[in-house]
């Protein structure tokens, strides 16, 4: 006779993988989380100090901004995840929700700069103007800091299920219009080169970078966007807390760690010794 009652474990254990209140397995999964951050911000500091050293005369270039902001971003990651008890302890909830979702935002900021070096190589390419990208890659960075720091003052005065459905859906609808830029400019820029005739090595590898570049970057833009907006109306898909381990872990390996490595690796040459008309300086 089978014994109905043997696989309930493993039937159970399949349908809430991912809920877990085992202190262990926090411990494991949250620090495996910091090392794998830490290690990300390294290889982005050790980039950086690289490209520094090759070009230390064209000052505070795209790139070197953009490796900068992958050490901070990845740097912030790994500190609340390395002092993750410290962070859910905190009695002002709002605190512990600043602390986990401001990296997020910059990372929105950090990859959105890769769009707008897209957009700015498409648009002179194509005798476009290019004097309102960065102003407006500016503005609407501040307008989303700016309704970020207004919610976050909503949940500090009242924090319930309502600010943070709203909060959820804020984040979705960010990480939406990220993967739609990358899929305007990343394609736009890969049909583009597509076009001229692939004579030579580099322009081969080119193509290549932006087309890697762009279906990582859109992947993990869409996911996070399904996941967050599905948090906000689903309890059991919360990321950030300490009963769903599992999920965290996989969450933020699929949607950054391995996409930051990922574009680190593809994007590890040196830029040659040449003019500075290749560089954009931030100003």
């Amino acid at each position: 006779m089978p014994r109905p009652h043997a696989d309930l474990p493993v039937v159970n254990f399949l349908r809430n993988w991912w809920q877990n209140d085992s202190s262990t397995l926090q411990e494991v999964v949250f620090y495996t989380l910091c090392a794998a951050y830490s290690l990300v911000a390294v290889f982005a500091l050790i980039q950086l100090i690289r490209i520094e050293i090759r070009v230390p005369e064209y000052g505070w270039t795209t790139q070197k901004v953009f490796h900068f902001m992958n050490f901070i971003v990845n740097a912030a990651r790994a500190l609340v995840f390395g002092f993750y008890k410290e962070v859910f302890s905190f009695k002002v909830r709002v605190f512990r929700v600043i602390l986990l979702e401001f990296p997020g935002l910059l990372f929105f900021s950090t990859y959105t700069l890769l769009v707008l070096f897209w957009a700015e190589i498409y648009h002179q390419a194509r005798s476009m103007p290019t004097e309102k990208l960065r102003p407006g890659f500016l503005v609407i960075n501040g307008v989303i800091y700016f309704i970020q720091i207004v919610i976050w003052l909503c949940e500090w005065i009242s924090y319930n299920a309502v600010t943070q459905a709203i909060v959820r859906i804020f984040f979705a609808a960010v990480s939406f219009c990220a993967a739609l830029g990358f899929a305007l400019y990343g394609g736009r820029l890969f049909l583009m080169l597509r076009r001229f005739p692939l004579e030579s090595k580099g322009r081969q590898k080119k193509l290549r970078e932006i087309g890697f570049i762009t279906a990582i970057c859109f992947t993990c833009f869409i996911i996070r966007t399904v996941v967050v907006a599905l948090s906000a109306f689903n309890e059991e898909v919360d990321l950030d807390v300490l009963s769903h381990p599992l999920l965290n872990l996989l969450y933020y390996m699929v949607v950054e760690i391995l996409p930051s490595a990922l574009v680190l690796f593809i994007l590890r040459k040196l830029p040659p010794k040449r003019t500075p008309a290749q560089y954009h300086p931030i100003r």
